[in-house]
Order: C-alpha cells, then structure tokens, then sequence
C-alpha cells in the first residue's frame, strides 16, 4: 500500500538545470528582429542588465559587512495552500483576445535547429519581448501569492522556493501563455514537426542549491527521441552561480541508463562528452531548448538563499504523432499522474497534453477550464504502487538522492 505522505512527496517531481546570467542579445538573435525590433530589445535588456547589476553589488556588499542575507521568498504556511483552478485575469499583451487571436511566431534559424540537433541544446534568444516576460512574471508573483497545493511537496521539501508541475492545468495564464505566445512555433521548428502537444511543464522559482550532472526522466509518457525540453527565462541570476552547464553530445551517449537521474560524468562511457561543456549566458525573454537526455547541471547559491528571484517555465513539449509510452513501474510514471485513460501505443491525443500547435484545441482548452484535466488519488495510487518493494526501491535510488543532495 502506497501511503499518502509518499503520494503527496512523489506528485511533484523533480527536473534539472535552468538558471541562467545574463548576456547582450547574439548577432544571430539580432538577425531575426527588424532594425527597430533589435534596438528596442538592446535597449531593454541593456537597462536591466545595469539595474540588476546594481542590486547584486548592493547583495555583495551586504555580505562583506556581514548583514544576514534572507530569501526573496518565504515558504508558504499550510493554509495559505489553494486548490482546483486559478484565473487571475491577467490580460495578455500586444492586444491579444484570449481564445481567439492565434498564436505568434518567431523564425528559428535552420543553424540553431543543426545546433540542437549536434550538441544537444541550443539558446535561441529574444522570443518574448519585455511585454511578454512582464505578463509571466505578473503570472508568476500572483501564483506564489496564492500557492497551489500541488506545489506543497516540492516547495516543503525546500528544493525550490516555489515548484509546481502541470501549472497549466490549475493557472489559466500559463494555459492561456502556451496558447497565445510563439513558444509552440519555436519549438515545432526545433523539433522539425508540424504538431506540438504539452506533456509536462514546470513553474520553478529560485532552485536553492541548485542540482549536480543529470538528465531529464520526468518528461511524461514520452520515449526519449518524441520529447523537446524548454526553458524560458524570466530574470537573469547572479553572475558568482546560476549558469546551466551541459555536456555537448551527451544526448547520443549509451552510458547512462534510462532510469538514471543523477550522473557521474567520470563514469565509463562517457570519455567523449565531460570535457565538451557549453554554459550559457540568458536574458528575459530567451528561449533554451535541448534533447532529454542531454547531461546538464546548475549551480545555485553556496548557502541556498535567493536574494533575487529567479523564475523559470520549463518543461517537456511532445511532437507530433507521439505514442503514449506507459512508464508505470519507472521513475518516469512520477510525471504522468492524469487520469487520462490513455494505454500503451495511443496516440498522444488529449485534453491532459494539450494542442499548442499549429494551434490550441478549443475543445481541449474547454475541458482544462471545466475542470476535467487534473489528478486522481485513485488513478495515482495505481499508477504508484509498481514502485513498492526491494526492487523498485534500488531502480529509484538515483531518483531518491535528490532529497539526499538536501
């Protein structure tokens, strides 16, 4: 019997490197906006860049004079927890009619498409205008205000100082950001596809220590080569830590196995790929896409405590014509707790992984609103009791050392 207090720790799991510092816009980026565009998006990120850069030199000399640093964020208290849908009718830029405008598009380049397809990651900067990083962090201060409880197990494991999985099925905003922003057609040209569904995303605000080398399992029911990993960047972090660092190639290796989490970069196998780092330098509004299985870490602040915010949306995004791919009795069944009825080789074609391209379902984006996608404790127990028992125990150990690494 699966206990609750397991259920509860286990529904919102755990994924990998996404902080970022910051850099000027790529001449390729630069490319890709009209002339106005381009100084428009220098100009901003230019100001941000000082403003930032003096609130660090404030946090630094806090420190040298021996002030107590304190979190941005504090750790919500129990009642405080919300539950079922939230719409805090946050109105979306550039005059936008939620459900009705169609979704914008950015022009990814076919070298940044090679990039991702040889290294394994790619940054693709300047998706989202100021405009557009100002509704998701509006979004995201009114979500950490008023906590889901779908985040209390990450966020009481103090992991993170905000965490919550699927946060498109219970925060319209988010739902209505994949519908209505040019993330989908970023990520259909990355993934070469014509269709792109949301198997899982991840609201992630100030990573606390941060994680060491690992791929990323949670992905939902997803072989590796159907999935496209995201991350799209609200703020820049502190120059001394916060860079996500992969492995290039390292999505090729044979080395490390599926159930796998955390990865020891000297293990045999992986010669080729530890020493071939790519570290990247993020601004608001950047786009960082990579293969799931591409090995990566993040480093997060010596003692743990943000002063800044850092706050990232990620996740896993499905291509098109992907087949359910069950992973009950893995530790990949920990991003996968809908009760969705789907089986082994269904199309993945359903309201809990929502159509974002070439556009959203307004079928499916009803059912989100009426309040039928979401998590059912019976269909989680199920889904959760193949991890009972000695053997399913030393399958998950590298799982399990998250909470170790705390």
């Amino acid at each position: 019997m699966v206990k609750l207090s397991t259920i509860v720790l286990l529904s919102t799991t755990l994924t990998g490197a996404e902080a970022f510092i910051p850099s000027q816009p790529s001449s390729l980026a630069l490319k890709q906006l009209s002339s106005q565009q381009s100084s428009r998006v220098f100009l901003q990120q230019s100001s941000r860049v000082i403003e930032q850069t003096i609130e660090q030199t404030e946090v630094d000399d806090q420190t040298s004079r021996g002030i107590k640093r304190e979190r941005v964020l504090k750790e919500p208290n129990l009642w405080e927890y919300n539950f079922g849908l939230q719409d805090h009718k946050i109105p979306l830029p550039h005059n936008i009619v939620r459900g009705q405008t169609k979704a914008e598009k950015f022009e990814v380049f076919e070298e940044q498409i090679e990039t991702l397809e040889r290294d394994g990651v790619v940054l693709i900067s300047g998706v989202f205008d100021s405009d557009w990083v100002d509704y998701l962090r509006t979004a995201t201060q009114k979500q950490v205000e008023e906590p889901h409880f779908w985040a209390f197990a990450g966020t009481a494991s103090k992991l993170y100082d905000y965490i919550q999985r699927n946060i498109w099925q219970t925060n319209k905003a988010f739902a209505n950001f994949y519908y209505h922003s040019a993330a989908s057609h970023v990520l259909a040209q990355c993934g070469r596809t014509d269709e792109i569904r949301i198997s899982t995303d991840l609201l992630l605000v100030n990573p606390n220590k941060g994680f060491n080398w690992h791929q990323d399992n949670q992905n939902g029911p997803l072989s590796w080569e159907e999935g496209l990993r995201f991350w799209i960047s609200m703020d820049q972090t502190p120059k001394e830590y916060g860079a996500p660092v992969y492995l290039k190639g390292s999505h090729m290796n044979n080395a490390v196995s599926d159930e796998a989490v955390f990865v020891d970069i000297e293990m045999e196998g992986l010669e080729d790929y530890k020493d071939k780092l790519a570290e990247f330098q993020i601004m608001p509004g950047d786009m960082l896409v990579w293969h799931p299985r591409t090995v990566h870490k993040v480093d997060g602040p010596a003692d743990g405590i943000w002063t800044s915010f850092r706050r990232v949306l990620g996740g896993t995004a499905a291509k098109g014509r992907a087949t359910y791919n069950d992973k009950s009795g893995s530790g990949g069944v920990l991003s996968d707790l809908g009760n969705h009825g789907l089986v082994q080789g269904d199309q993945i074609k359903s309201p809990f992984f929502p159509l974002i391209y070439p556009q959203f379902d307004k079928a499916e984006a009803a059912a989100r609103d009426n309040g039928e996608v979401g998590r059912s404790p019976k269909d989680m127990v199920s889904k959760l009791g193949g991890m009972v028992g000695k053997t399913s125990t030393e399958k998950f150990s590298s799982f399990f050392k998250v909470l170790e690494n705390r």
